[in-house]
């Protein structure tokens, strides 16, 4: 044929609507979702998610509109990624860890028409903003009768299924590293890419029974919210991660595979309940490189541990650390360097460059230094409601990632520095700037500078150094206290050190790595 057009029945939508469709149809009575013993079936989560989607269209949502979710890792999360696409509207997933001004301000921005959120996201958003500027709401633990459960058990069932792949299936807001956060626009075809190149690098299969570590606001869960729903495995719901119950789960559970930045590998495997388990665990972490102490501690527990990297703008993972057979005989501390590459790029990524300012890729030595850029089809298009910045950030046609890095000469590659004042906690990223203007709004504050401090627990926490206003006498804790009004709780200074002046260049600016040599 001559032509480039697809013959009839040659095409079809690229929609991660399809993974659920199809274990429904295939894995109808395996178990699907699991919280504390209650578990559904993939014919029960479909049944569910169209129960959902008859809700939502009662309540006015039509192809478009955006439905935010505030919600830690519960069914109705994993549901609400189903059922808000499947009629052709679009999610917003919100960091549950954001002060309620925070939320507010997404919710504003991304005109969002209905939210679904726990009783203690209800609780902290009413408490702290006012209920008139918020949207409808959807209690999802509500027992009543305007409560989840008994809005899906009345609800008139809509019909979901596969979009146009080109059409925006959800915004997912960053932490707001220059300011104010973006709204991450991912397509169908994205994510529908993205659940595949997961499930296939991570090995997932029907019998995955995946433990839900990693927040579902995340990036999807890096894309786990599809690529375990493709493989036909089982959701482990968990509302909140403690030591003693994760571990019940990975034995009684007989968990398989879970995700979590280093911080959280820590703290499972620093844990008293902390001991080998029957069988082998795949773990991937991301957010920072895995120590060797974490590798060492992980090998022990029969945990195999793999790295990604990935950014908000690259729906989650852009690269994994893909291990060579031949690197098992390797001693531990050659292993753990090894493991803590970014890797390359992934099955569905196009490959990750690390290039110089003309966009020339570096040499493969490892020594020279570039930025890391990204493009391809698991990019997002563009952030909603900014055209300047979208354009600023695929500036010679690429996605700048803003981390800098290099080559190896086995084409992996390996950052050695973080995009300028970004602070990196607990897998968060931490606007300096933000932190600063919410510091100097306080009437004694003149001046405010922030850096990142390592801290053995987060990786990084923010150290503030301030001038004070002349003849004010303004403590540490009580700046802290102030702040807490417009800052979520991880984004506080560890500490705040008052200087009779802040080290600046000729021209003004401050010089952080001033800063940094004080740093005790």
């Amino acid at each position: 044929m001559s032509s480039s057009a697809p013959a009839a029945g040659g095409f079809t939508d690229l929609s991660p609507l399809s993974f659920l469709l199809r274990s429904a149809a295939v894995f109808p009575d395996r178990p699907a979702t699991s919280l504390d013993g209650r578990v559904h079936t993939y014919a029960e989560l479909l049944a569910r998610v169209r129960a959902l989607a008859g809700v939502l269209r009662a309540r006015g949502v039509e192809q478009g509109d955006r439905v935010a979710a505030l919600l830690p890792n519960l069914p109705a999360m994993l549901e609400a990624h189903y059922a808000v696409p499947g009629i052709g509207a679009v999610l917003v997933p919100i960091n549950s860890r954001l002060a309620p001004a925070e939320v507010a301000w997404i919710l504003d921005h991304s005109g969002a028409k209905a939210l679904l959120v726990d009783g203690p996201g209800r609780q902290a958003l009413e408490a702290g903003v006012d209920p008139g500027a918020l949207p409808p709401l959807i209690d999802v633990d509500d027992p009543g009768d305007e409560g989840y459960e008994a809005l899906l058990a009345r609800a008139d069932p809509a019909p979901v299924g596969v979009q146009a792949e080109t059409a925006v299936l959800s915004i997912n807001y960053t932490s707001g590293t220059t300011g104010r956060p973006k709204g991450v626009m991912y397509t169908h075809r994205g994510a529908y890419l993205q659940g595949l190149g997961i499930l296939a690098q991570c090995e997932l299969t029907a019998a995955t029974r995946y433990l839900w570590t990693l927040p579902m606001f995340h990036c999807h869960g890096w894309a786990f919210t599809w690529a375990v729903t493709a493989a036909g495995g089982e959701h482990i719901c968990l509302r909140q991660l403690r030591p003693a119950r994760g571990w019940d789960l990975l034995r009684e559970a007989a968990i398989t595979h879970f995700c979590g930045a280093p911080t959280v590998l820590s703290m499972l495997l620093g844990a008293p309940e902390a001991a080998p388990l029957a069988a082998p665990v795949r773990v991937f972490t991301g957010g920072a490189p895995p120590s060797p102490d974490v590798i060492r501690a992980s090998e022990r527990l029969g945990w195999d541990v793999t790295h990604l990297y990935g950014l908000t703008e690259t729906y989650g993972p852009a690269a994994i650390s893909v291990w060579r057979p031949e690197w098992d005989a390797l001693p531990l501390a050659e292993r753990a360097r090894l493991k803590a590459r970014q890797g390359v790029g992934t099955l569905v990524s196009q490959p990750v460059r690390v290039v110089d300012a003309e966009l020339r890729d570096v040499a493969r030595d490892g020594e020279q230094l570039g930025e890391i850029v990204v493009h391809g089809n698991t990019v997002t298009i563009g952030y909603y409601r900014a055209p300047a910045e979208t354009d600023a950030a695929f500036a010679g046609g690429v996605f700048h990632t803003g981390d800098l890095a290099v080559m190896h000469p086995d084409g992996y590659v390996e950052i050695k520095d973080r995009a300028k004042d970004v602070i990196i906690s607990g897998g968060e990223n931490i606007s300096s700037i933000e932190v600063e203007q919410a510091l100097c709004d306080h009437p004694d504050v003149a001046q405010a500078a922030v850096i990142g401090v390592p801290d053995e627990k987060w990786g990084e926490t923010p150290r503030a150094f301030v001038v004070l206003t002349p003849g004010a006498a303004l403590t540490a804790e009580e700046l802290r206290d102030f702040a807490r009004g417009t800052l979520a709780g991880y984004k506080l200074p560890s500490r705040i050190v008052v200087l009779d002046e802040l080290p600046t260049t000729s021209t003004g600016k401050v010089q952080k790595f001033r800063l940094r040599e004080i740093v005790d």
